[in-house]
């Protein structure tokens, strides 16, 4: 899997937040990628639901208060991380 990435779409998005979307999607981009290395740097052997759990907490960490208040990610794509990161796909 190459590095994770958020994409937004525009119909669940406020006229604003259309607006700012892409700075939007590069910010979320950034701290799931920063939180994808950090859990995989200290894999060892977690399930993938709770690789999935601490993906979500941490990429919340990596963002402004008022971004992770509105971070909303897809549930299943989220794991799909995990998952690449518990098979060793997602590199430090």
């Amino acid at each position: 899997m190459s590095e994770p990435r958020v994409t937004l779409d525009p119909a669940d998005l406020s006229p604003v937040e259309r607006k700012l979307k892409s700075a939007l999607e590069e910010q979320l981009t950034s701290a799931l990628q920063a939180a994808a290395r950090r859990i995989s740097a200290d894999y060892s052997g977690e399930p993938v639901d709770e690789v999935c759990r601490r993906l979500y907490e941490e990429t919340l960490t990596g963002l402004h208060p008022d971004i992770a208040a509105g971070f909303r990610p897809d549930g299943p794509e989220l794991c799909r991380v995990a998952e690449a990161i518990t098979r060793g796909e997602i590199g430090t």
